[in-house]
């Protein structure tokens, strides 16, 4: 279905170079982040109050070519249960095992990896940080629970177009991702759950071929509406509406990831941040800004979808944590019951009522009170 070497090779060769700094600035850079990332994740564990690990392995520091080396390997560990599938339904023909279908697979695999690579060298010069989630097994067989990793050219070139503190903007960053390690690690079913919606997404695809055909075709038709302007997805066109109950799922938790990363990094910033205003401003600009053409690449691919997932989740935390305080809004941790759904996210108290019952009021004043100078002069 797709030759992942092909995925890796595209993805190297097109990948835009970073920003030039010399080899000694560059390993400056690389145990700055490491220990920055230490000391973020100390920050996290005290102001989320979360069980976690005071003593995580370090952040991995990698460029670009390794940022899609280890994407591409989290691909193949999420899309095997997908492959054995399509294996399994593989018949007689040009789709199937016999001398013809082997080379038309062969064929069609070197044209998707090529396809994921070009995805993969985009994006690659995007992303500052991830907590990879889906890794290959060990030599031993054991699967890793999963892995900080940060983007260290991207990191840079990102604080110099924005012409802002390197280390300030440094922390922010770890402050982020850091939390993100803290929801995997602290929370001991959420990367199991994750994984299996999932799984149940890739399994509900259509593999019909001519389910397979219309929405080739609808991909299609998302493709010329993105570059006139319009809304339409890539991730949208190709679902099954089974596909999107369990997407529906997978969005809310992510959501609810991305806006704790953003509201705990803004939260912890001021004190360990001076100039995180500064920061989170330009940041912005940037988020919502950039070419006509790189609008619309983010638009097809879905990552404007992220942008947001950003917002919508950082106002559902603050709104809950503002009213309720920490300690009950990690209760939102405690199973996938007590997750928010999509509707949940957008009105937060429809969640605070369901997980956390009624709660206590400010006692409305008495009628009869003495009423105030200013009060009886209005």
């Amino acid at each position: 279905m797709i030759d992942w070497n092909v995925a890796v090779q595209t993805g190297i060769r097109l990948v835009r170079p970073g920003p030039q700094v010399s080899q000694s600035e560059a390993r400056e850079v690389v145990a700055e982040l490491r220990e920055l990332s230490t000391i973020a994740h100390g920050h996290v564990r005290d102001f989320t109050g979360m069980d976690i690990d005071p003593n995580p392995e370090p952040a991995t520091i990698v460029d670009r070519p390794g940022w899609i080396r280890a994407n591409v390997d989290g691909f193949r560990v999420v899309l095997e249960p997908l492959m054995e599938r399509l294996e399994a339904k593989r018949g007689p023909g040009l789709l199937g095992g016999g001398p013809g279908g082997v080379m038309v697979q062969a064929v069609g695999s070197r044209v998707t990896g090529m396809q994921v690579g070009a995805i993969l060298a985009y994006m690659a010069s995007r992303v500052l940080g991830q907590y990879e989630l889906f890794l290959p097994p060990d030599p031993s067989g054991r699967a890793p629970t999963g892995r900080l990793t940060l983007v260290a050219p991207n990191i840079v070139h990102v604080e110099q177009e924005l012409e802002v503190d390197p280390h300030d903007f440094r922390l922010w960053v770890c402050l982020h991702e850091e939390t993100h390690r803290a929801q995997f690690t602290g929370v001991p079913w959420l990367r199991e759950y994750v994984q299996e919606q999932m799984t149940e997404f890739l399994l509900a695809s259509d593999l019909d071929p001519g389910a397979l055909l219309d929405r080739i075709r609808e991909a299609t038709d998302v493709l010329v509406d993105a570059v006139r302007g319009g809304e339409g997805n890539l991730i949208d066109a190709i679902q099954t509406p089974e596909q999107r109950a369990i997407l529906d799922r997978l969005t809310a938790v992510m959501t609810l990831a991305e806006g704790h990363g953003d509201f705990v990094m803004d939260a912890v910033g001021p004190g360990v941040v001076p100039s995180v205003q500064q920061i989170r401003s330009k940041f912005q600009g940037r988020r919502d800004g950039g070419t006509r053409l790189d609008k619309t690449i983010r638009r097809v691919l879905g990552l404007d979808l992220k942008m947001k997932q950003y917002a919508e989740g950082s106002r559902f935390v603050r709104r809950v944590v503002g009213e309720v305080g920490m300690e009950q809004f990690n209760r939102i941790w405690e199973s996938p019951a007590t997750l928010p759904t999509h509707a949940e996210i957008k009105e937060p108290a429809l969640w605070m009522d369901r997980v956390l019952g009624p709660r206590v009021l400010d006692p409305a004043p008495e009628l009869d009170a003495p009423r105030t100078d200013e009060a009886e002069g209005a």
